[in-house]
């Protein structure tokens, strides 16, 4: 029910008087400090920052990587209480991880993917500093940054691998704390949508004080953050989505081996006046159970007697389906709470002692649907069991083996739906000494340690043991618990007993535990002055070591859980010693067309306990003709070795979703698929022969679900990639002091990122696409192809799993353009700084090509959906061409207002590069706009609130995603508001 009384007319309220917004993209230009920038809120658009992105830090150091900063005041207008939200909002970012996002033992991470390379191939920082991993996959979370003590965000969008290691391929995130002060920081925010749900609190408070006469100062920062969860029954458009073959009412699954005879399934369907309309090779379709016993065909309904209007059933082109969207949480639960104490003393005018304790205690929670019979050993009936209808008995009878057990497929509708719970604990601790050592030289030295705890629970985990022992009891489980399981009927399937339910379930635990310790000294320094400024040099010694375990039940080790793929016990560590330096030297200033030019370049060699030693390289340029106008360039050899989860990752298991042919992909040796259909149909059904479909099965061979499994591992063996990463680009600003252009300032920059040997896992469907030779990449058919192999069938030739291993595969090749522009104009109407302002931020991805392996073709991959892609994917889960961020505002002393727009160009399906023959729809154009607004009550209250998608923008539909759309990337909350306060004193 939409709110259309009290909360609107709050919301409008609040928006009457709150207004304006500090600028969200900052060009890097300006005598102003980055940290500066972010404690004012003031415009940034023409202003000069401290670089970030070098390990030479000097007043007026240009950029010469292109960076995207982020204001605290930004941030807090989002309307957002998770990072990762309003950082996705730029063009830079690929949507990756998202907390926020519903899913099946996801981890409940957030993490952040520049340029859509991967989410393990750029950097998290905090102050420059390494932040603990939160996966085994060498991402961060940011949700363990608090945001209660950010001050604002720097993202450098080129490569910085010889400056920071080998993990900043595609560029860095470095969120900034805020500055030493004195006094405490309150704030506040709640939002929910118009719905009513989806309510997210957030509340902080900070502590400042110096100390010692100014020689100490120390920050102690607390947050709580709240975000309740939203369920897929809250919103019509996942009525109708993940239509499931899987369906409460319970299937029998005939064996090609052991069919029935078709002449007696024909006369028991005509006994219920059903004389036509049976699926083609009836005798070997699944028949599901009605209410009263009688049977009917999954495959074209007949007979079926249930509800089709998506309450729980779906006539889905014909077939019975049941769409478990609406069982499935799109927004997680979240609560979150956090510690951060940072403190330095002066132990002489030249020596200061620093240190920092972070602490996160996150809990996300999951709802993901109720269990079914999927992965691992089939569920049998004996024909002894007493709850078999009569009418299935007698079909059963007419197999030539007719006492041998029968396949039984279905949904365990009688269980609560099974959920996750993913509870971290972060800790981190930091001491350092920083100071000079001669007149233009200095050093910082810090050691860090950090562990992250994860330990997952899955609530409701049906046990496949417990079902079986009670389908083989003579009394069909009655002595075992009340009433036994009766799993033939959506009826009875529901009626199970509460001892029932609780006999078949448990919570099943894993424990993951990663550790990270960091010793690193750097020495900067004063070289020699060409006449253009000194030339500075900065040297760094660096120590890493990772630990990672990971600790399964023993009935997630053994395949006992319905539709939870096995995962062992696995440990492992790597360490590096890293050797970089870094100088920067000004050639010219002040002269005719050469205002400034300089030169800079780094060099790192990084020697891995696995892998061995790598060297990457950096060389750059800038050039700034006049005060207005800069060129700026940048070329780096990068080289990224494999992580501690690509080298050891223990085999663990996901949900592949295939679809149901022949609208889509499905498994290519299904009768129905375009690849059986097709010219090459006699040689595929060949292939799926050899690789163990029953000879007297092909002819009618269908797969019974929309998916199966796919298994990820670790690999040893993998080396480490190679990436050249290109930039160049200008900035303009306005050197006008006057008029309609005093305050602009314009940034292009172009960026070329190519990889080769890229370590990744083969898309599951591409594994399938490419065996059954669709892209042309097994023309001879042959069962020993590559992709082949990675196939694994049962005896009855259905799908076990597809493994997906971490390879060294072909290259990655991306480029594109990204631009900022920022335009004020003054007017004071309501204030006497008050000016009018326009700020963009425009990304346009000119390619994103994919080379599986060395030799192979590229597949363009550029404006392409793919919404099963997970954080570190290559491809990612979208490259639309046009991403863009722009906001329309007015700002005062006081008050302001603004109207932000955020747009993404439309994409085709990931189907259209994988199977052209069979593309499923893609997405069209998608447009968002919020409202926002600020208002200052005397010097120490400010009120903030917003409206975010104002014209409650609908979602799309995502043929490659499970649940019909990518909520991880659109918005399925709908209009909502938020309103926040924060006080200082």
């Amino acid at each position: 029910m939409r709110l259309k009384g009290t909360r609107l007319v709050l919301s409008a309220s609040v928006l009457s008087v709150a207004v304006a917004l500090a600028c969200p993209v900052q060009a890097q230009e300006a005598p102003q400090s980055a940290d500066q920038q972010s404690a004012d809120g003031n415009d940034p658009s023409t202003k000069e920052i401290i670089v970030t992105g070098s390990l030479i830090q000097r007043p007026n150091n240009t950029a010469v990587s292109p960076i995207v900063s982020v204001g605290e005041q930004a941030i807090k207008e989002s309307g957002n209480v998770n990072l990762q939200d309003a950082l996705n909002q730029f063009p830079s970012f690929t949507t990756a991880g998202n907390s926020s996002t519903g899913g099946q033992g996801t981890g409940g991470r957030a993490s952040v993917n520049l340029h859509g390379l991967g989410a393990n191939r750029n950097l998290v920082l905090l102050d420059g500093k390494r932040l603990p991993l939160s996966d085994i996959n060498g991402t961060v979370d940011t949700n363990i940054v608090p945001e209660s003590i950010i001050g604002g965000v720097d993202v450098i969008t080129g490569g910085a691998s010889a400056v920071y290691g080998s993990d900043a391929m595609s560029g860095v995130v470095n969120f900034k704390t805020i500055r030493a002060f004195d006094g405490v920081k309150m704030d506040v925010q709640n939002s929910i949508s118009e719905r009513g749900d989806a309510h997210k609190f957030n509340g902080s408070v900070a502590f400042g004080s110096s100390f010692a006469q100014d020689r100490g100062h120390v920050i102690a920062a607390f947050s709580y953050t709240k975000q309740d969860p939203v369920n897929g029954s809250s919103r019509s458009f996942f009525y109708d989505k993940t239509p499931s073959s899987f369906i409460g009412t319970g299937t029998f699954v005939p064996s090609a081996t052991n069919a029935p005879n078709a002449a007696v399934v024909q006369s028991v369907f005509a006994g219920y006046g059903v004389t036509s309309g049976l699926p083609a090779n009836y005798q070997l379709q699944n028949m599901g159970f009605n209410n009263n016993r009688t049977l009917f065909f999954q495959t074209g309904g007949a007979n079926y007697q249930g509800p089709t209007n998506g309450m729980g059933y779906l006539l889905v082109g014909g077939n019975v389906r049941m769409p478990v969207g609406q069982q499935i949480d799109f927004q997680n639960g979240l609560q979150r709470k956090t510690a951060f104490v940072k403190a330095d003393y002066d132990l002489t005018p030249s020596l200061t002692a620093y240190g920092q304790f972070l602490f996160v205690d996150l809990n996300v929670h999951t709802a993901s649907g109720g269990s079914l019979t999927q992965f691992g050993t089939l569920t049998t009936v004996p024909v002894t069991n007493p709850f078999i209808p009569n009418d299935l008995r007698t079909i059963l009878a007419s197999r030539p083996n007719a006492t041998a057990p029968f396949t039984w497929n279905g949904r365990y509708v009688g269980v609560p739906y099974k959920s996750w719970d993913e509870d971290y604990q972060v800790q981190q601790y930091l001491a350092g000494l920083k100071g000079d050592i001669a007149p233009g030289w200095s050093f910082d030295v810090f050691a860090s340690y950090d562990q992250s705890v994860h330990q997952q629970t899955l609530h409701n985990a049906v046990l496949k043991s417990r079902v079986q022992t009670l389908l083989n009891a003579a009394d069909g489980g009655n002595s075992l618990c009340a009433g036994g399981f009766n799993p033939f009927g959506d009826a009875n399937a529901r009626s199970l007993s509460p001892a029932c339910a609780a006999y078949i379930t448990k919570d099943a635990f894993s424990r993951e535990k990663l550790g990270q310790t960091q010793v690193q000294a750097q020495v900067n320094g004063k070289l020699f002055d060409l006449g253009a400024g000194p030339a500075q040099i900065a040297l760094v010694a660096d120590y890493r070591k990772n630990t990672y375990s990971f600790v399964p039940d023993s009935d997630l080790r053994t395949q006992n859980i319905e539709a939870v793929i096995a995962s062992l016990p696995a440990s492992g560590r790597i360490s590096v010693k890293e050797f970089a330096a870094q100088i920067d030297v000004p050639l010219l200033a002040d002269k005719p067309f050469f205002k400034e030019f300089g030169i800079g370049g780094a060099v790192r060699v990084s020697d891995y306990s696995v892998t061995g030693s790598v060297t990457s390289f950096e060389a750059d340029a800038r050039w700034r003709p006049v005060d207005a106008v800069l060129f700026r360039g940048s070329f780096q050899r990068a080289v990224r070795a494999p992580n501690i989860g690509e080298l050891f990752s223990p085999q663990q298991g996901s949900q592949l979703v295939i679809g149901t042919p022949p609208g889509a992909l499905g498994d290519p040796c299904d009768y129905r698929s375009t690849a059986r259909t097709g010219a090459n149909g006699t040689s595929v059904a060949n292939l799926c022969v050899a690789q163990g479909v029953p000879q007297a099965a092909i002819s009618s061979y269908t797969f019974p679900t929309t998916a199966t499994g796919q298994l990820v591992s670790g690999n040893t063996k993998l080396t480490p990639e190679r990436a050249n990463t290109f930039n160049v680009g200008f900035v303009f600003t306005s050197p006008a002091q006057s008029g309609p252009l005093a305050d602009f300032s314009l940034s292009v920059d172009y960026y070329n990122i190519s990889i080769k040997n890229v370590i990744s896992t083969v898309p599951g469907l591409t594994v399938l696409s490419k065996c059954y030779n669709l892209d042309g990449s097994n023309p001879g058919y042959s069962v020993n192809n590559l992709y082949c192999q990675l196939i694994q069938r049962d005896s009855t030739g259905q799908i076990v799993n597809v493994a997906t291993p971490y390879l060294n595969l072909g290259s990655l090749k991306t480029d594109g353009v990204e631009v900022q522009a920022n335009w004020g104009v003054p007017a004071p109407f309501l204030g006497q700084t008050g000016k009018l302002y326009i700020n963009s931020a425009v990304g346009w991805l000119h390619s994103y090509k994919v080379q599986l392996l060395p030799g192979g073709p590229f597949l363009n991959y550029t404006g392409i959906s793919n919404g099963a892609a997970g954080p570190s994917s290559v491809p990612p889960r979208a490259t639309p061409e046009w991403k863009a961020l722009t906001t329309f505002g007015y700002r005062s002393d006081r008050v302001g207002m603004g109207l932000r727009w955020r747009f993404q160009s439309s994409m085709a399906d990931t189907t259209s590069v994988l199977t052209p023959s069979a593309a499923q729809v893609g997405v069209g154009a998608y447009n968002l706009w919020d409202l926002f607004g600020t208002v200052k009550v005397g010097k120490n209250f400010e009120l903030r609130g917003g409206v975010n998608n104002l014209f409650d923008k609908g979602l799309p539909y995502v043929a490659s995603s499970q649940n019909g759309t990518d909520v991880a990337l659109y918005d399925a909350i709908g209009r909502s508001f938020y309103i926040g306060a924060k006080v200082s004193f």
